[in-house]
C-alpha cells in the first residue's frame, strides 16, 4: 500500500515504479546529501579527524571507505562540488521513487568503492561522492538503451550535453584526483542500468516487448 492506494495483483511496474509519485525519491536524495553536509560539519569541528575513514587502498581496514567515503569531502568547497550534480541528476532518478533511487546509490557505490580499493596507490585514501556523480550520470546516459526508451535517450542526451565534458576531464588522471573513483562509479551506473533494464524488460508482457 502506497499513499493509501494498493494496486491490483499483477499491476506492479518494475523496480521503484509503483504508486511512488517521486516524492519519496526526492525524500531520500536530500537524506542522503543532508548526510553528507552534517557528516563535514562534524569532521570540521573535529579537525577532518573522520576523514581518515575514506577508502585506503588495499587495506582491509580501508574497507569501511567503501560506505563511509561518499559522506566525506575535504572541505566545503570540495562537498559543494559535488552536491550540485548530486541534486540535479539524482533528482531525475529519484522520479522513480527511493527504491530506485537507493538501488542505483547502492551499486553505484560498491562498484565505485571496490574499484577504487582495488586501483588506488598504496597509502591513498580517497574520499567524496563524485563517484555517485558520474555513477548517476551514466546510469541516465545509457539506461534508455537497456530499457529502448526514447525518452529516456533524450534525457542521456541532455546529461551528455550539460556534463559531458566534465566527466571526460575527471577521468584524466590528475593530481590529488581520484580518477579510480570516476571510472569505477561511471562503471557502475553502467552496471546499474544494465541491472535494472533487465528487470523492466521481464516486467513487460512478451507481446509489449518487440512493439
Amino acid at each position: 500500500m502506497t499513499y493509501g492506494y494498493s494496486r491490483p495483483p499483477g499491476q506492479r511496474g518494475a523496480l521503484g515504479r509503483s504508486t511512488d509519485s517521486g516524492v519519496s525519491g526526492l525524500k531520500v536524495l536530500i537524506l542522503l546529501v543532508g548526510l553528507m553536509w552534517v557528516a563535514e560539519f562534524v569532521d570540521t569541528f573535529l579537525g577532518h579527524r573522520l576523514d581518515s575513514y575514506g577508502i585506503e587502498a588495499r587495506d582491509a581496514d580501508g574497507l569501511i571507505g567503501i560506505l563511509t567515503a561518499p559522506f566525506l569531502h575535504a572541505g566545503f568547497g570540495h562537498l559543494l562540488s559535488n552536491t550540485i550534480p548530486l541534486l540535479m541528476l539524482g533528482a531525475i532518478i529519484a522520479v522513480a521513487g527511493a527504491v530506485r533511487l537507493l538501488v542505483v546509490t547502492a551499486v553505484v557505490g560498491l562498484v565505485s568503492g571496490v574499484g577504487t580499493w582495488l586501483t588506488s596507490p598504496p597509502m591513498s585514501i580517497t574520499i567524496g561522492a563524485s563517484g555517485l556523480v558520474f555513477g548517476y550520470a551514466t546510469y541516465l546516459i545509457v539506461r534508455g538503451l537497456f530499457n529502448r526508451s526514447i525518452g529516456q535517450l533524450l534525457i542521456g542526451a541532455l546529461v551528455v550535453i550539460v556534463w559531458g565534458g566534465a566527466l571526460l576531464g575527471g577521468l584524466l588522471p590528475q593530481d590529488g584526483i581520484s580518477w579510480q573513483g570516476h571510472l569505477f562509479g561511471a562503471v557502475g551506473g553502467i552496471v546499474t542500468a544494465w541491472i535494472l533494464g533487465g528487470e523492466n524488460r521481464r516486467a513487460l508482457p512478451s507481446s509489449d516487448r518487440y512493439g
